[in-house]
């Protein structure tokens, strides 16, 4: 009888060690599949919803474009601006701030924090810089005579970059938000698939920005330029 009992507590504790192996903590493949697919999961997380923001944009300045073209075809008060060359700085400081924030995005893959942060810190810099060479561009359309009234060009190009600069603000706060989290986030796994999901995503943000503002320096001054 001792035997037997024995036999079936030994029985019965490798059943339970079998069983437990499938529990969350021991390190089983069970839990790391789904922990690959938790942090998958958080990652693209942020970049549908970003996705979806940048669409919803695109089809603001789709419609804003559109109706530019459309004025501009059946206008006879259409008068060519002469571009501010302050321009084509505004230009170069967002492409390269462009490259700024994809070099952030590749050192934090490589855990490399500190250059993470210079290169993010870079993006905000350049951005800001990007927004003051719009205002000094509108100043020297004002010192031109060029107001927003003045014709429908001149209207269309005031209401575009405004609009454009508006969105390149909230950018600038998402790319704030960001940095300030990198500084006070914990190292920890969890931690750094949010720090990666949120710059992944907050670069796909800049991208466009980047590439709607080539999009409206082409529209307003070499489409239709003569």
């Amino acid at each position: 009888m001792v035997t037997t009992v024995t036999g079936t507590r030994t029985q019965t504790a490798k059943g339970l060690g079998r069983t437990g192996s499938g529990f969350p903590g021991n390190g089983s493949p069970k839990r790391n599949g789904g922990g690959d697919l938790f942090r998958k999961n958080s990652a693209d997380r942020y970049r549908i919803g970003m996705w979806v923001g940048v669409a919803s944009i695109a089809m603001l300045f789709v419609g804003l474009s559109s109706a530019y073209i459309v004025r501009a075809a059946s206008a006879t008060d259409w008068r060519p601006l002469t571009m501010p060359r302050i321009l084509w700085l505004s230009t170069a400081l967002l492409v390269l701030s462009s490259v700024m924030i994809e070099f952030a995005r590749r050192n934090l893959k490589r855990l490399q924090q500190g250059a993470y942060i210079g290169w993010l810190s870079a993006t905000v810099i350049l951005g800001v810089a990007f927004l003051g060479s719009q205002l000094l561009a509108w100043q020297q359309l004002w010192r031109q005579g060029v107001f927003l009234a003045t014709n429908p060009h001149s209207s269309f190009f005031y209401l575009l970059t405004a609009t454009h600069g508006v969105h390149l603000m909230v950018g600038l706060l998402g790319l704030t938000y960001v940095l300030l989290r990198s500084r006070i986030s914990a190292d920890n796994e969890p931690g750094l698939v949010k720090r990666q999901g949120r710059t992944e995503a907050i670069g796909i943000y800049w991208h466009f920005m980047d590439a709607l503002w080539i999009y409206l320096f082409l529209l307003l001054f070499v489409w239709r330029s003569q």
